[in-house]
């Protein structure tokens, strides 16, 4: 099994980088599971289509609106992923949306069987290279987060 582990965000913009900075503390946490790829998937691109189609399972990390308590880690499998990322709540700078990237995948019949989005919720997204602190504290209950997905999916 293919799994893409897909951290997007832009590292300029304090929490709208939260995707790539989980995406970081992932690779560098011992030891890396078999058959997963890691992406910096930057502030999205319909040229991310084709590692998308290419993989069985995906991961996709990024700052969403969660209505919540900045720092809140909230997980979307499958259909409820599809769902969220369609229905207007992401806080965003990205000219491509998760949703336009998926659909390439879904009109080629080639969405990934097993997707799951871990959504952070952001407090600012203004000119900064790290996160708020309440966000930065919840780059482990994310990794911890997709750890479990891939466990579960194992």
């Amino acid at each position: 099994m293919k799994t893409l582990i897909l951290g997007i965000g832009n590292t300029l913009l304090s929490d709208e980088g939260i995707g790539i900075h989980v995406l970081n503390a992932l690779q560098k946490a011992p030891p890396q599971p078999a058959g997963i790829t890691y992406m910096d998937g930057g502030t999205l691109s319909f040229t991310l289509a084709d590692a998308i189609e290419d993989c069985d399972h995906l991961v996709v990390v990024d700052a969403s609106e969660l209505k919540a308590s900045a720092g809140t880690v909230k997980v979307f499998t499958n259909e409820a992923m599809d769902s969220f990322v369609t229905s207007g709540n992401k806080k965003s700078v990205h000219e491509v949306g998760l949703a336009d990237v998926l659909s390439i995948a879904l009109l080629n019949d080639s969405l990934p069987k097993k997707r799951a989005l871990v959504g952070i919720q952001p407090q600012k997204l203004d000119w900064g290279e790290q996160p708020t602190p309440a966000v930065e504290t919840a780059i482990p209950t994310a990794c911890l987060a997709v750890k479990d997905l891939l466990e579960t999916w194992a």
